[in-house]
């Protein structure tokens, strides 16, 4: 081949100009100054700092009511006999006194402990599909998506299907504050983008705890699954073993010293996987429920920012260097060493 073949193949191949090929695109090149690193810094310690200090206080003024009842709730030795026995009397009474006043709405949840939501199978094992479409009745589409719970014994099909809806949370709450009855407002736990996208509000529960095994909770047959928002609740699988949903709230605000009576109804059976359970009653803020974290990560950041600012100042002050000076080049510092 000859040269000037070869060069115009090489020209061929050659990308054509661009400012993109060559790199040559407006282009935000920050100088790092001392005095710019050292304003960033204080200024982000300046902002962390009272955010994070505001986010403690307001963690600080949450009270937060943790009651554990699994054990106490079961008398007999052998709890999982107990558990599953449907003619037991599983009504259980608790007591707790409240030490701060606490403002309504206050939020009930339900604490479990040692529940893997998050487990791949148990994940997979529902049909979204399904949920949002009553016409949705492909057999072979649903078995696959709810396998262990798709259908009956006689090959019907279950909705909602699969482990997750299999399992529902089914302990309930009574409250009485003083000896007073106090009603739970269990309208809208659940997500609105929940009700209006992922349940249908034409989809009514089939055959539900029909199946081989009888799991947890039952549903309403004559309400559809839009509307059974402990269900929507259940579904939206929890990221870590230790969590908590939303049972309810209780509207009225309970004074220091009261004592709330929780009639509780335990039903769930947990003690299968040596799992625990909670009853919760929280007030919130305008960060929400009860967290230090926020605020223990926003007063960190910013004081290691500040900190590292004041140590740039001191390095400054104390050292020096002048912007742009060639001498802090390697040839240069290396050809400095040779003369000396």
């Amino acid at each position: 081949m000859s040269v000037s073949g070869s060069e115009s193949a090489a020209s061929a191949n050659k990308p054509k100009y661009s400012k993109f090929t060559q790199q040559e695109l407006p282009a935000c090149k920050p100088l790092l100054t001392p005095g710019i690193v050292i304003g960033a810094f204080s200024l982000i310690g300046i902002i962390f700092v009272p955010i994070g200090l505001a986010s403690l206080s307001a963690s600080q003024e949450i009270v937060e009511l943790v009651d554990r009842y699994d054990e106490e709730c079961v008398t007999a030795s052998d709890k999982i006999g107990f558990i599953q026995d449907s003619k037991a009397n599983k009504a259980c009474t608790r007591k707790i006194t409240v030490p701060k006043p606490m403002k309504g709405p206050i939020h009930v949840y339900y604490q479990l402990e040692n529940f893997y939501q998050n487990h791949r199978r148990y994940v997979q094992s529902r049909s979204d599909q399904q949920l949002r479409d009553k016409d949705y009745k492909d057999p072979k589409a649903v078995a696959k998506a709810c396998d262990p719970e798709a259908t009956t014994g006689d090959g019907s099909l279950i909705v909602p299907c699969g482990l997750i809806a299999w399992s529902l949370f089914n302990d309930t709450y009574a409250f009485s504050v003083n000896k007073k009855s106090v009603t739970v407002n269990k309208k809208d736990i659940a997500w609105a983008s929940d009700k209006n996208s992922k349940f249908g509000s034409n989809v009514f529960p089939v055959n539900f705890q029909k199946g081989g095994l009888i799991g947890g909770g039952n549903l309403n047959d004559k309400l559809p699954l839009s509307e059974q928002e402990d269900l929507i609740v259940w579904m939206r699988t929890a990221a870590l073993p230790t969590f908590r949903k939303l049972y309810g709230r209780i509207e009225a605000d309970i004074m220091a010293s009261d004592e709330i009576t929780v009639v509780i109804q335990n039903n769930y059976n947990t003690y299968s996987f040596g799992g625990t359970k909670a009853v919760v009653l929280s007030t919130a803020s305008w960060i929400g429920g009860k967290n230090n974290f926020i605020g223990v990560a926003y007063v960190a950041v910013g004081g290691i920012c500040l900190l590292l600012a004041m140590g740039f100042v001191v390095l400054y002050v104390v050292k020096p260097r002048a912007l742009g000076d060639p001498a802090y080049l390697s040839w240069n510092k290396e050809a400095a060493e040779y003369s000396h």
